[in-house]
């Protein structure tokens, strides 16, 4: 069985140490803002093991002339989860989020390997590619929603 619930920042560092932050201390795991009340987190369960997570920040980019904008941080699948669609399904989640608070942007910094997979799911790059130092190469990503009907 496969669930999506919401979850505390905290609970999120079991998913984003490993693929995120492996061989980083634990408490490189948080995030600026994670514990804000606007930042809600989310963790995928397959028969009750958390195998996948994703957080929502209330975040805006001045890139971007939207007003109620959102950032995806933290998205990231366990190994052995993944090539499933469990990612994807975090994704359309948040998306789905997004759109019941009136949000019209979500915006995020990809890792340069997850590229592609966020294309699938109709997100654009915007600008040039950057590093983050212990991290790597990034691409600054987003999608416009349309607050009546969904995903544009």
């Amino acid at each position: 069985m496969i669930q999506i619930s919401e979850i505390s920042a905290l609970e999120t560092f079991k998913v984003r140490h490993p693929v995120l932050r492996p061989g980083k201390p634990v408490e490189s795991c948080h995030f600026d803002g994670d514990e804000f009340l606007s930042t809600r987190h989310f963790g995928l369960f397959v028969n009750e093991i958390l195998a996948g997570v994703i957080s929502l920040f209330k975040q805006h980019n001045a890139a971007f002339a939207n007003d109620n904008q959102f950032q995806i941080r933290g998205m990231a699948v366990l190994e052995n989860f993944r090539k499933r669609g469990f990612g994807e399904q975090l994704v359309l989640h948040v998306e789905h989020v997004v759109n019941e608070q009136y949000g019209n942007l979500i915006w995020f910094n990809a890792r340069e390997v997850a590229v592609k997979f966020y294309s699938n799911l109709g997100y654009m790059i915007v600008g040039d590619a950057f590093e983050i130092p212990d991290v790597g190469t990034h691409y600054k990503m987003y999608k416009i929603l349309d607050q009546n009907f969904g995903i544009v």
